[in-house]
């Protein structure tokens, strides 16, 4: 039992074409193979009518919230939607309360939470006890990782299902669809698509459904007015205007494209740093984020292969404050490249990290007398400064004398490469060493 109508002649002509042409079955239901082919996971537990809670995780417009309607379709259980943006705790237990009621007659009650991820903590406990006992089949959907975004206790309930999103052959099998159905779709408007139009409304939508179905509806009604009434490139370019881009600024994806920007600078690959650059400017990502995440590459993986890395991307930053986008944005791209195409050294960020575990794992000993300083009487009394030896007075600058505690004596924490300036340094730490061993004969 369902509590909702999709037949053809409840929905209203006026609603968007994404709305209209909702599957209404798997039969009609398009993408997902690795999930409803015969005999795949999805697939076997709506057959079945499994009454297994389960959560969708996927992009937005790969139908999540059609697949629940889909399983409320072909299920004997009573079926309650509501989104998470709109709906609170308060709301929660009063539709617990009535799927108690029912369970205690025998029936049953599939919960769809569009946005699940929205609801806080608290608001997801709430549901804990009635989906351990079964009162209610919970479906959630999610745009956001569920391992980050649903508490353990919930998320050990459930099935989780990934959905991806759809390919671009895919999107143009749902254009032509739409584009001919007379009944839900656009038939009566007697328009017809090149491939290569619906191709392009595929690749701007980046696999979304929804988004590049209310593309066709837009590119359908300029077509409709035309003489030629046929979609084409050029149309679809002017019904769309601009491309849409998949972004969450807090969430997977926001770290995913951050990631592939560093990890790209890291591989000294320039090409592909500036299209992730290029993806997250284009997004809406801030532009003072990727400029600190810059500043934090010049840091951990050019180090002092390349010092003047810092400063260049220091100037960036302060561009694009004085210039704002566009034009700062050119800054960024500059910083990118030359941090791609810098030689590599992560030996200072590895240095750090080895001294932060000593500092945290070794006994904190006191500091050498010798490096003391003995500003007064008693202090010099008790040795303070006492076989300090001023590297100044020495012969090339450097004293036969160990400046570690006495339990870190002889660790070595800085490994330079042989990449760029770092070549040097290596250079001058040998002779530093070899200075001191001499001094100490």
């Amino acid at each position: 039992m369902s509590l909702f109508g999709t037949t053809p002649d409840a929905a209203a002509r006026s609603a968007p074409l994404a709305e209209r042409m909702r599957p209404r079955s798997l039969a009609e239901y398009v993408g997902q193979q690795h999930l409803l082919a015969p005999g795949k996971p999805l697939r076997l537990q709506i057959e079945a009518d499994d009454s297994a809670s389960m959560i969708f995780w996927g992009p937005p417009g790969v139908g999540k919230t059609t697949l629940a309607k889909i399983i409320a379709e072909t299920t004997t259980a009573t079926f309650i939607e509501f989104s998470a943006v709109l709906s609170g705790i308060k709301e929660i237990k009063s539709v617990m309360v009535d799927a108690e009621k029912a369970a205690g007659f025998g029936s049953r009650t599939i919960l769809f939470v569009d946005e699940i991820h929205r609801f806080n903590k608290a608001q997801q406990d709430a549901f804990l006890p009635y989906v351990e006992r079964g009162t209610i089949r919970l479906i959630g959907a999610t745009t956001e990782n569920p391992s980050f975004e649903i508490i353990a206790a919930l998320l050990s309930r459930c099935r989780v299902y990934t959905l991806h999103a759809l390919s671009d052959d895919e999107i143009v099998a749902l254009l032509e669809r739409a584009l001919h159905d007379r009944e839900r779709g656009l038939g009566l408007l007697a328009v017809d698509a090149d491939r290569d139009a619906l191709l392009r409304i595929a690749d701007y939508t980046g696999g979304d459904a929804r988004n590049a179905l209310n593309a066709l509806q837009a590119a359908a009604q300029i077509a409709a007015v035309s003489a030629a009434k046929r979609i084409s490139v050029d149309l679809v370019a002017q019904a769309l205007q601009k491309r849409t881009l998949l972004y969450d600024k807090g969430g997977e994806e926001h770290y995913n494209l951050i990631s592939a920007l560093h990890k790209s600078v890291r591989n000294s690959d320039a090409d592909a740093a500036l299209y992730w650059l290029g993806r997250m400017l284009a997004s809406g990502e801030d532009a003072g984020y990727i400029a600190r995440r810059i500043v934090r590459m010049a840091i951990e993986d050019i180090g002092l292969a390349a010092p003047e890395a810092l400063n260049l991307c220091l100037s960036a930053r302060d561009a694009m404050d004085f210039l704002g986008a566009p034009e700062g944005e050119l800054a960024l791209a500059q910083a990118v490249v030359y941090l791609a195409l810098a030689p590599k050294s992560n030996a200072v960020y590895t240095a750090f990290n080895a001294v932060q575990a000593d500092v945290e794992n070794t006994r904190a000993q006191p500091v050498p007398l010798h490096l003391r300083n003995a500003p007064t009487r008693l202090m010099r009394e008790m040795d303070y400064g006492k076989g300090y030896k001023y590297a100044h007075d020495q012969e090339g600058r450097v004293a036969a004398m160990e400046c570690l505690p006495e339990n870190l004596r002889g660790r070595r924490y800085y490994q330079p490469t042989d990449q760029g300036r770092e070549k040097l340094l290596a250079q001058r730490m040998e002779e530093v060493r070899q200075r001191q061993k001499a001094d100490q004969k």
